[in-house]
């Protein structure tokens, strides 16, 4: 069970907060088709205490898309602190520390997996967060900084200790990066150790990941970070293989266009037209994906500033791909 504050999910389906991509347009759409709980893109402690209008912008939640947890990162206990008290005054259910982001300049300057290189460091973190604030703080972290220092069941336990409410586990070291499987095999170790509930992260690219990760672990939850960008429906598909044994949706090229149409009108609603527009382009790529002559209209679509002939472009699009499937 995830049970996080007024959070209480059996097998709960987690959207990762993802840089650039897991904007409060985003999170909206992956509710809409499935996600138990969503977070924010992670958002830089040293840009809020600085009061940085654009890393603050990064925090802001709706109503609609609860449950939702505030995401943040930093190496300064006095910068976690001052951005984790301006955090819980945009009120989201749950805020989640980031330990285990493993990109270089954020390593570099002492923050994410970077805190797994000093345990004790991390751990007085953490509590410190945790003492600030009344919301539930929760974690999310990686197995170890390396193959040689896997620490994630003792981490665990002391994370517990200083209040921490759930531990999201990614099942790869620093190092590896992306690279390599994730071994899902510690997550059982972890839940041993601890009451607190604990979430899988890695290795979670479609439905039929999501099923083997809970039947395989137990899991409390399963978080989707890359394997929701492009195809947001992997959540739809996920609660179905769970709750029916099969998917029966079917995932066709009127309902990715449509979706696509759906997160550009609600990041409208949320960023402006033109932002919202440009912003958009990097997400053509997974939802056209695997149609037939989608370069093309990609690259027709990178050229509009306004909603108008992007909303044109790809209804014409669509009636195309109808029109050559009927003649096969």
């Amino acid at each position: 069970m995830f049970k996080v504050g007024k959070v209480e999910i059996e097998k709960a389906i987690l959207l990762a907060p993802m840089e650039d991509v897991t904007d409060v347009s985003f999170r909206l759409v992956c509710r809409e088709l499935g996600a138990d709980v969503v977070y924010t893109e992670f958002v830089n402690s040293e840009g809020l205490v600085r009061s940085n209008a654009k890393t603050h912008n990064k925090l802001k939640i709706i109503e609609e898309e609860r449950p939702v947890g505030i995401q943040i990162y930093g190496s300064s206990i006095d910068s976690m602190v001052g951005a984790a008290r301006i955090a819980e005054a945009e009120n989201p259910d749950m805020i989640d520390i980031n330990a285990g982001c493993w990109v270089k300049n954020v390593v570099g300057c002492g923050a994410g997996s970077a805190l797994l290189k000093d345990i004790p460091y991390l751990v007085q973190l953490v509590k410190a967060v945790v003492d600030s604030v009344s919301l539930p703080v929760t974690v999310k972290t990686r197995i170890g900084w390396d193959n040689n220092s896997i620490q994630i069941v003792e981490v665990a336990k002391r994370l517990e200790d200083v209040g921490v409410k759930a531990l999201t586990v990614h099942c790869r070291t620093r190092v590896m990066g992306h690279k390599g499987d994730a071994d899902w095999s510690w997550i059982p170790k972890v839940k041993e150790a601890v009451s607190m509930p604990i979430a899988l992260n890695g290795n979670v690219l479609d439905a039929s990941d999501v099923k083997q990760a809970f039947n395989e672990t137990n899991a409390d939850a399963v978080m989707i970070a890359r394997g929701a960008i492009g195809n947001p429906w992997i959540f739809l598909e996920a609660k179905e293989i769970l709750e029916k044994g099969y998917i029966h949706t079917k995932i066709d090229d009127e309902m990715k266009i449509n979706t696509c149409l759906r997160h550009l009108d609600l990041a409208i609603g949320v960023k402006g037209e033109r932002r919202a527009v440009i912003e958009h382009r990097k997400f053509y790529s997974g939802y056209l994906k695997g149609m037939h002559h989608a370069s093309k209209i990609r690259n027709e679509l990178m050229q509009f500033l306004d909603y108008i002939p992007v909303k044109e472009t790809l209804l014409r699009y669509l009636d195309e791909l109808k029109k050559t499937e009927l003649s096969y």
